[in-house]
C-alpha cells in the first residue's frame, strides 16, 4: 500500500510530463535545432555506384565538379518520382544472335526501336537500331545486368526483330571530383545532386544528401537589415512598458482590494481588455491615431488644433512608439492586475492591519508589507508580462504596418512566411525564446522572498 502511495504522484504527474514533451520541447528543439543545422549543404560521395558503397568523401554544396564517368543504377521501390533526376531505361530482350541462337539479356533502349506497345504504353515488340559512324561497333550488346559493366549475354546485328520482356529505369550516377580545403575528393553521386553544364564534363553540386552544424543562419539574423531597429524598438517596449503596467496595475489591485462600493463593477471593467484580441486592439488604436480618427477629431473640435495631424507615419516614429505603448498597456495591465490581486487576497488582513496600527502610511505598507509579500505573485507577473511584450506582434503590425517600426516577432514572421526563409525565422525565434529564458532567470534571482534567499 505504501509503494502505490509513492508511485501515485508520479503517474498523476505522467500526462502533464508528455504533454510538454510532445507539445513543446520537441517543437522547441526542432525550432533550435533549423537556426543552427542546414539540410541539404553537404554531398556525401560513395565509392562506387551503389547506395550501400562505402564512403569516399564529402562536397559542400555549390561546389564544382569535373564530371568523370556515369553509370546506371536500379532506382528504390520506394521512389516513385522520377521527374526530379535524370534517368535511362534499359530493356530486357530476348532474340536471334549473330550465331543464329535464341539469347536474351539487357541492354539500353537507345539500342532499340519499339514497333508494338501494350494499351497502357508498355513496350513489347521491336527491332536492333542500326549503329551509325564508320569506327563504330556494328553489333548491340547484351547484358547479363542492366549495367554495361556486367558480364556480356551476346550480341545482335542491326534490324534483328526482338521481343521487350521486362523494362528497367534507372537513375544516373555520377563519378564526380571536387576540391575543398585544398583537398581533391572524388566518389559517386546520384545525378538528382548534381547539375552536368553544357558539354557534361563539369558541373556543381546542386543540393546535398547530408547536414551539418551552422552559424550561418543566425549571422545572416544579426545582419539583416530589420534586425537591430527590431531589437531596440523590443527592448524599448520592455523597459517602457513593464514599469508602468506594474504600478498601474498595484494601483487598481490596491483599489479592488479595499472593498469601496461598486467594487465588482470596477474588477469587470479593469478586466475587459482580457476579452479583446491583440489586432482588435492594434485596430482600435489605429482609428484613435489615424489622420482622420478619434483624436484628431477631439483636438480639433476643441480648437486645439488646425487640422488633422499625422500620427501613423515614417516622419513620425515617436508617435507610433507612443500609440503601441498606450495599446499594449491598455491591453496587457489587466493579466498584471489579476496577478497581484490573486497575491494580495492571500495576503492575511492581521497582518495589514496590524502595521496601520503601528502608524504606518499607505506607502510604507505597500513598500514594507504588502510588496515583499507579494513578491511570489510578482515573480509570475514580470516572467509573464516579459515573454508577452517579446512576443508582442499584431499591435505593432496594426499601427506600423510592420515596416516603419518593427520587433522581433515581426521579424520571425516577415522571414517565414513572406521571405519563405524558417532557418532564420527559427534563428529569430530562437533569439525570443532565449531572452524569454535570461529574463526569467534574472526575475527568479532578482525578486526572491526571504525562504528561496536562504536556499
Amino acid at each position: 500500500m505504501n509503494n502505490r502511495r509513492r508511485w501515485t504522484p508520479y503517474l498523476l504527474l505522467l500526462p502533464t510530463v508528455l504533454f510538454l514533451a510532445l507539445f513543446f520541447l520537441y517543437p522547441m528543439v526542432q525550432a533550435l535545432k533549423l537556426s543552427v543545422w542546414s539540410e541539404n549543404t553537404i554531398l556525401a560521395l560513395k565509392d562506387e555506384a551503389d547506395r550501400e558503397s562505402g564512403s569516399a568523401g564529402r562536397l559542400p554544396r555549390g561546389t564544382t565538379v569535373t564530371i568523370l564517368d556515369r553509370e546506371g543504377n536500379l532506382i528504390p521501390p520506394d521512389e516513385s518520382d522520377t521527374t526530379a533526376f535524370l534517368t535511362e531505361r534499359w530493356f530486357y530482350v530476348r532474340g536471334d544472335s549473330v550465331e543464329g541462337e535464341t539469347i536474351e539479356g539487357w541492354t539500353s533502349d537507345s539500342r532499340i526501336r519499339v514497333r508494338e506497345e501494350a494499351a497502357d504504353g508498355t513496350p513489347l515488340m521491336g527491332t536492333v537500331r542500326r549503329v551509325l559512324g564508320s569506327g563504330a561497333d556494328p553489333l548491340t550488346r547484351l547484358y547479363t545486368e542492366a549495367d554495361d559493366d556486367s558480364p556480356l549475354a551476346g550480341q545482335m546485328e542491326a534490324n534483328t526483330e526482338v521481343s521487350i520482356v521486362d523494362l528497367a529505369i534507372l537513375e544516373v550516377w555520377y563519378q564526380v571530383q571536387g576540391t575543398v580545403d585544398d583537398e581533391t575528393v572524388t566518389g559517386w553521386a546520384p545525378s538528382r545532386f548534381i547539375q552536368a553544364f553544357e558539354g557534361g564534363d563539369q558541373g556543381r553540386v546542386d543540393r546535398g544528401n547530408a547536414g551539418e552544424f551552422t552559424m550561418d543562419h543566425i549571422r545572416r539574423m544579426v545582419q539583416n537589415r530589420f534586425f537591430w531597429p527590431a531589437l531596440r524598438t523590443t527592448v524599448l517596449l520592455m523597459v517602457i512598458i513593464i514599469p508602468i503596467q506594474f504600478v498601474l496595475a498595484i494601483i487598481m489591485a490596491l483599489v479592488i482590494q479595499a472593498r469601496l462600493r461598486g467594487n465588482n463593477w470596477l474588477l469587470y471593467i479593469f478586466a475587459i481588455p482580457l476579452g479583446v484580441s491583440d489586432l482588435a486592439v492594434g485596430i482600435v488604436w489605429f482609428a484613435i491615431f489615424t489622420q482622420n480618427g478619434f483624436l484628431n477629431s477631439i483636438l480639433d473640435g476643441i480648437g486645439l488644433i488646425a487640422g488633422p495631424r499625422p500620427y501613423l507615419t515614417a516622419s513620425t516614429r515617436g508617435w507610433i512608439i507612443f500609440a503601441i505603448v498606450l495599446a499594449e498597456v491598455w491591453r496587457a495591465t489587466s493579466i498584471v492586475m489579476i496577478i497581484v490581486v490573486s497575491g494580495l487576497q492571500a495576503i492575511s488582513q492581521e497582518v495589514l492591519e496590524a502595521a496601520e496600527l503601528f502608524g504606518a502610511t499607505l506607502w510604507q505598507r505597500v513598500r514594507h508589507v504588502i510588496l515583499p509579500l507579494l513578491k511570489p505573485s510578482l515573480q509570475v507577473a514580470l516572467i509573464l508580462r516579459t515573454i508577452l511584450a517579446l512576443q508582442v506582434f499584431a499591435v505593432v503590425v496594426a499601427l506600423s504596418g510592420g515596416d516603419i517600426v518593427t520587433v522581433l516577432a515581426n521579424e520571425t514572421y516577415r522571414q517565414y512566411v513572406e521571405l519563405r526563409n524558417p532557418n532564420l525565422a527559427a534563428a529569430y525565434a530562437g533569439l525570443i525564446l532565449v531572452m524569454s529564458m535570461v529574463s526569467a532567470m534574472i526575475y527568479l534571482r532578482l525578486v526572491r522572498t526571504q525562504e528561496e534567499a536562504g536556499l
